[in-house]
């Protein structure tokens, strides 16, 4: 390089470099300050006094946070929804109709198959309540447990122990079987309004369950006798009907002749042919009408009670199973055509000698999925499989999930649902354990520790009708005169007697008018709207727009990076060049001698330091004979010469 480009470049070097080539961060961000259009900043380089650049530090730095505050706010709240609401009038899809008699099979069929039972419910019944009141307690029961088993060897008690607790008995239970008082150290379970929770009260009934081992039992009480027992008589219920073949229990059930006595829909007439069969393990042959056959849905174009289903239903009152069911009628749940009828869930029932009224006002809802909610589409992001032939729901996820827990720990499927894949009904013969299993699963269920409940998700669509229901007495005094018995005469065939109005009940179902509400949902937010906020909150807080937050990305992350790397980078070469720099030659091995190839100048010489082992020598003194005059002169001239002094 030449001498005249050598001082330029150190002329270069040393004058002061502003701007993203900055040395060091300090002088980059005191150029930001002076330059940006952000406010603020600006004011923290050029205000005078300490004590102001402190206030528009502070100010400045509390803007920043707003703004970072803020905007968290706006990406926080960006999968929200807003939910519209939307009612319109039209032409109306009929739902699908499911009717059930309470009572599930005929009682002249199945009193054989229940014989022992009810022979054993009756005289616990009777060791209960059976004696007169005069008879004091203790001779009663002495009297009961005495009497009561002569000839019989009772099983059902045997299996399930019927357990009774005195007044002032602490720890002790009297068994139905034997009449003996035992001491009992096992759980006390209290069960009322599906509930379970430990019962302080000593007057109560319940029945025992053990397990296999009988090393864990519990005891579950009731609130009343009646209820102990009968839900006593629904466990062994259960287990005999789990034995019976599907199609002789459909037998013993009711046809859809006998149940539907009249039919009506839309002014036009119908009959049982215009309704599927249904079978439900608990309510024996349900029907339902408009189930989609033949691909069709029936619709309706008018609103009120004259064009929707109107049914007159058999209730047979006669044929009702004293123990399992303590009210008579019908039950009916309205629903989609692809959807599973839980009549023992949500059905409405019918009272005999009424006329039930329903008036319906149809909604829909259409939820939107991931991110804004944990709604699923079909199931299908479900971890639990769907035993039921039906469109998901979160009751068909959560009873789908007990009916698999139910078969993994106790190795059967609880009777009153459908069958998972290679699952068979629960019985005594094949799985003696399973009683104590189920209420033992079903109380883990209550408390939300099988996990059904955190895996189950809610359908983001669905139909939901609004059920109004009134009742009127039917038929009037006045009308049952003629109408029972031509009603009996058009039954002729199927019901071999003649009825009376408390066989009978009425069922109207309607849409009260045609305005179908939809709710649906929207994103409250979209990337524009987000992006405007943004916006406005760096407007609002510092007067900064898109292009100030470019700037700031820039100094702040890629020049002050840049200056940070090339400090770095210079300082690895210094390293390297002096871990690989060849030794000098002796007495030049000053560490402070710069070594230039230029000329020494007078401010380079000031900068050398001193060399070793000297000292500098201070200013000389002035050597006066200088001023002498020599005589340099001597040799004058003649006619310069001074002449002599004589």
């Amino acid at each position: 390089m030449a001498p005249g480009e050598k001082i330029k470049a150190k002329i270069k070097k040393n004058l002061p470099v502003r701007g993203p080539q900055a040395p060091t961060i300090k002088e980059l961000m005191r150029w930001y300050c002076l330059n940006t259009n952000t406010h603020g900043c600006r004011r923290i380089v050029v205000s005078r006094g300490r004590l102001r650049r402190l206030l528009w530090i502070l100010f400045t730095l509390t803007a920043v946070a707003l703004i970072f505050w803020q905007c968290a706010l706006l990406v926080a709240s960006f999968y929200t929804v807003s939910v519209s609401i939307k009612v319109h009038f039209q032409k109306l899809d009929f739902p699908a109709v499911t009717i059930c008699n309470i009572n599930p099979y005929k009682y002249s069929v199945v009193r054989d198959l229940l014989a022992d039972l009810e022979q054993e419910t009756r005289v616990a019944l009777k060791t209960l309540y059976g004696f007169p009141e005069n008879t004091s307690r203790k001779r009663r029961e002495a009297e009961s447990w005495n009497s009561a088993w002569e000839g019989t060897r009772p099983k059902f008690l045997k299996l399930v122990p019927l357990m009774a607790f005195g007044q002032d008995e602490t720890g002790k239970a009297r068994d139905f079987l034997t009449g003996r008082k035992r001491k009992f150290n096992g759980r006390i379970i209290h069960k009322a309004s599906d509930a379970m929770h430990v019962h302080a009260s000593k007057e109560v009934v319940g029945f025992q369950l053990c397990s296999n081992d009988t090393s864990h039992c519990a005891l579950y009480t009731f609130s009343s006798g009646v209820n102990a027992i009968q839900e006593w008589y629904k466990l062994h219920y259960m287990n005999i009907m789990a034995q019976v073949p599907l199609e002789k229990k459909i037998n013993m059930s009711y046809s859809a002749e006998e149940l539907l006595v009249t039919c009506l829909f839309d002014g036009m007439s119908c009959d049982a042919r215009n309704f599927t069969l249904f079978h439900h393990p608990m309510y024996g042959n349900c029907y339902t009408f408009n189930n989609r056959e033949n691909e069709t849905i029936l619709s309706t174009s008018m609103g009120g009670s004259e064009y929707g289903l109107q049914v007159i239903l058999y209730i047979n009152e006669e044929e009702y199973n004293p123990f399992l069911v303590s009210s008579s009628g019908a039950k009916v749940i309205v629903h989609r055509q692809d959807e599973y009828p839980f009549i023992e869930d949500v059905g409405t029932e019918i009272e005999p000698a009424m006329a039930t009224s329903i008036g319906m006002h149809l909604t829909e809802s259409f939820k939107l999925s991931e991110p804004y909610s944990q709604c699923t589409e079909d199931g299908s992001n479900v971890p639990i499989s769907n035993i039921y032939n039906a469109a998901y729901s979160l009751q068909i996820c959560l009873h789908s999930c007990f009916q698999t827990k139910m078969v993994e720990k106790c190795g059967c499927a609880q009777y009153n649902q459908p069958l998972p894949p290679a699952a068979n009904y629960c019985n005594y013969q094949q799985h003696p354990n399973w009683m104590y299993c189920y209420y033992e699963l079903h109380q883990a269920f209550v408390r939300e520790e099988l996990g059904c409940q955190a895996v189950c998700r809610e359908a983001c669509s669905f139909k939901e009708w609004t059920l109004t229901t009134s009742l009127a007495q039917w038929p009037s005094m006045v009308s049952e005169k003629w109408l029972l018995p031509v009603l009996t005469w058009d039954q002729g065939q199927q019901i071999k007697k003649k009825l009376n109005k408390t066989d009978l009940a009425k069922l109207l179902i309607f849409y009260k008018d045609l305005n179908q509400r939809s709710i649906m949902e929207s994103p409250a937010n979209s990337i524009e709207m987000l992006l405007s906020n943004f916006g406005g909150q760096l407007g609002l807080w510092m007067s900064c727009s898109v292009v100030c937050v470019i700037e700031i990305i820039e100094v702040f992350f890629i020049d002050s990076f840049s200056i940070i790397a090339r400090h770095q980078w210079q300082k690895a070469k210094e390293w390297w060049a002096r871990r690989h720099a060849p030794p000098g030659p002796q007495g030049q091995d000053n560490p402070g001698l710069d070594v230039d190839d230029d000329l020494p100048t007078f401010t380079s010489a000031l900068r050398l330091p001193p060399a070793p082992g000297t000292q500098v020598p201070g200013t000389p003194p002035p050597r006066y004979n200088t001023l002498r005059l020599e005589r340099a002169f001597s040799d004058q001239l003649t006619d310069t010469q001074v002449p002599a002094e004589s």
